[in-house]
């Protein structure tokens, strides 16, 4: 049995920052407490550091030069060796809206690298951000691969690759979705955005199974008084709410009003990055779309419309600490045990303890990435 012992950092354990040992075994975290023993354990020396469950990002479009829509099975494992420089343990590649033969290709190769151990990142699955969405909130997505909604579909993509696709992004007022939704939401989470959807339609969705709204504030109709739309029922329901904290899509007092209205339970921060993620300004791709980068803001090269972010997990935290003045123990949440409510796993993702996956990220006092540890091994060695 591989053991792991985290010794001599500050584990954030129920919110709070303790010193602690934790051991992990076999992938999972075995023990967590003061003066644990090696017992035969490789040790890591967490001294002066601080060691949190890793972040889970529910939405990227990719990292690293790699596009997720284009990439290969190496691709993709470029971009989880890069998301663990920075904090990331775990993801799913996000699928721009794309012909069916394109979606089938990137489903292969995600399903592919789900079974991967120690390369980087675990790739959990997949998140499809369409086809079925709006066009008139289309944002980057191609117009013209649009749809409506049809579960065959979707049965058709999980019956060619099981337990591949986890999360999948809708428009609840796109003829054929509200029927949709209600089908699939026992067995893919549901999240609703790209939307103009009125405020009974939104509700409707909510109560018919969707969990999430994606990048919320971001390609939806917003509040107004009169008609509170998709935003309203997004800020009144409990569903949790993605957002994108570049402080490009979301100004921080925009921030500051979604975690107050929603809870610091009820929010997700996620990065939408792009294959620029990590790189310089220049020329990129986001599926079918040219995306031009310019001090670090993604646009389309035709339109001007934003088109994803160049954000990392690592620099959402970071920025969270900076936009809400809040201590990183509050937010921390918001990358860890949130996503992992949202997408049904938090029996085994998300907080410290034992029995779950050893999935943990080592922060220094400036909240810089000093390692990466996913299922137990040491995936990066950072600044430590």
């Amino acid at each position: 049995m591989e053991k792991l012992l985290i010794r001599g950092g500050s584990v954030y354990l129920d919110h709070r920052f303790v010193p602690a040992d934790v051991l992990c075994a076999d992938g999972k975290i075995l023990a967590v407490g003061g003066g644990l023993p090696a017992d035969g354990a490789q040790v890591l020396d967490a001294a002066g550091l601080r060691v949190a469950p890793g972040f889970i990002d529910l939405h990227t479009h990719g990292a690293a030069g790699v596009d997720v829509n284009a990439a290969d099975a190496d691709g993709l494992r470029k971009i989880a060796a890069f998301f663990a420089t920075q904090g990331t343990t775990a993801f799913l590649a996000s699928v721009l809206t794309d012909t069916p033969e394109t979606t089938r290709r990137c489903l292969g190769a995600i399903e592919t690298v789900m079974g991967d151990h120690g390369r980087g990142a675990q790739l959990m699955g997949a998140h499809l951000e369409g086809p079925f969405l709006a066009k008139a909130y289309k944002g980057a997505m191609p117009e013209h691969l649009l749809r409506e909604g049809d579960a065959a579909l979707l049965r058709a993509y999980q019956a060619d690759f099981p337990g591949v696709v986890r999360y999948i992004t809708v428009s609840p007022e796109v003829p054929g979705v509200p029927e949709m939704i209600a089908e699939i939401a026992q067995d893919v989470v549901v999240a609703i955005g790209h939307s103009g959807a009125d405020y009974a339609t939104a509700m409707r969705a909510i109560e018919n199974g969707a969990r999430c709204i994606t990048h919320t504030f971001n390609a939806m109709r917003l509040f107004h008084q009169h008609e509170p739309a998709i935003m309203g029922a997004a800020l009144e329901s409990d569903c949790w709410c993605e957002a994108i904290c570049d402080g490009r899509h979301l100004h921080p007092g925009t921030v500051r009003m979604l975690i107050k209205c929603k809870g610091l339970d009820r929010v997700i921060a996620v990065t939408d990055s792009i294959m620029a993620a990590g790189l310089p300004d220049g020329a990129y791709k986001l599926g079918v779309n040219d995306v031009v980068v310019v001090d670090g803001d993604a646009k389309l090269a035709d339109t001007g419309v934003r088109a994803g972010s160049t954000l990392t997990t690592g620099q959402a935290l970071r920025n969270l600490v900076a936009f809400t003045g809040r201590p990183a123990e509050d937010v921390i949440p918001l990358l860890t045990e949130n996503p992992a409510a949202a997408l049904r796993i938090a029996d085994r993702k998300g907080v410290i303890a034992p029995g779950m996956d050893a999935d943990l990220v080592l922060l220094t006092s400036d909240l810089g990435i000093a390692g990466t540890v996913v299922g137990g091994e040491r995936v990066y060695a950072g600044m430590a």
